[in-house]
């Protein structure tokens, strides 16, 4: 199969599984097809899929993903270096990035964003992972037994991106004045994450902005808090060798650009 019998493929498998979408027509062009492909992979509840359209799936979405282009630590630079360990700025789509973990901004079902075509940074994931990350969710949270806890983490192969695992954290929401209660919930999903890259034995993982955006977290505030967690806990024993601050907006790039550039500036200083 050529990507284009790939994708309608799976749109026909997908239409297949719910009778009201059986009459929906496969749109002729390729947005198209891509954009109905995405929103019936977003809106499908965690079950069993047959193998079949997972190898089909898994072809197609590494076919995507090279397309996209893969982004390599190699083609970074530091910005800092904290006891050994490199911390980077990187302005672009934190699924390109071949790590061994990118941090996902989570919900507290940790299951993904259900919204189809929605553009947040867990409906990306979920879509270009593939199924199986819903699934692998689902499994986890079900043997939880309750919903992931503001300020944790939780560990998941990343199946079809170009990293190894996704860090799913559940960052605080902020709706009128930030307290310090937020404050100390942002940074402990930095560190949960950190910890359990360490558990699992990782040197490299990216973060995204968690808790910004439609979360109401103040950005600013946001890239200090992200910052100095990850300098204090790299000064500790950690498997951690290299950090990437994930952005995706202009105004976060200045500000983590900002941040990293007072505290280099500071070192030098030292």
């Amino acid at each position: 199969m050529n990507q284009s019998e790939r994708r309608q493929f799976l749109i026909r498998e997908l239409l297949a599984e719910e009778p009201e979408y059986r009459e929906l027509a496969i749109p002729a062009d390729t947005a198209g097809q891509k954009q109905l492909l995405r929103a019936l992979m977003n809106v499908r509840p965690p079950r069993a899929v047959p193998q079949r359209f997972l190898t089909v799936q898994d072809e197609y979405l590494r076919e995507e993903a090279a397309r996209r282009g893969v982004v390599e630590l190699s083609t970074l630079e530091p910005l800092l270096v904290e006891n050994g360990a490199a911390l980077y700025l990187w302005h672009g789509d934190i699924t390109q990035l071949a790590c061994d973990a990118i941090v996902n901004a989570a919900n507290s079902g940790m299951t993904g964003c259900y919204v189809p075509n929605h553009t947040c940074i867990d409906n990306c994931i979920h879509t270009f992972a593939g199924v199986q990350l819903r699934q692998e969710c689902a499994r986890l949270m079900q043997a939880q037994g309750h919903e992931e806890p503001t300020g944790q983490a939780k560990l998941t192969p990343a199946y079809n991106l170009p990293c190894k695992y996704i860090l799913h954290t559940v960052g605080p929401i902020v709706s009128g004045r930030l307290t310090e209660t937020a404050c100390a919930q942002l940074a402990s999903s930095y560190r949960s994450c950190l910890e359990l890259a360490v558990e699992n034995g990782l040197e490299s993982l990216a973060f995204c902005c968690i808790s910004t955006g439609v979360f109401g977290f103040p950005n600013d505030r946001a890239a200090e808090i992200a910052v100095q967690t990850v300098r204090d806990f790299l000064r500790t024993e950690t498997s951690v060798k290299k950090v990437i601050f994930n952005v995706f907006k202009d105004l976060d790039k200045t500000l983590y650009a900002r941040q990293l550039g007072q505290c280099r500036a500071a070192q030098g200083r030292a």
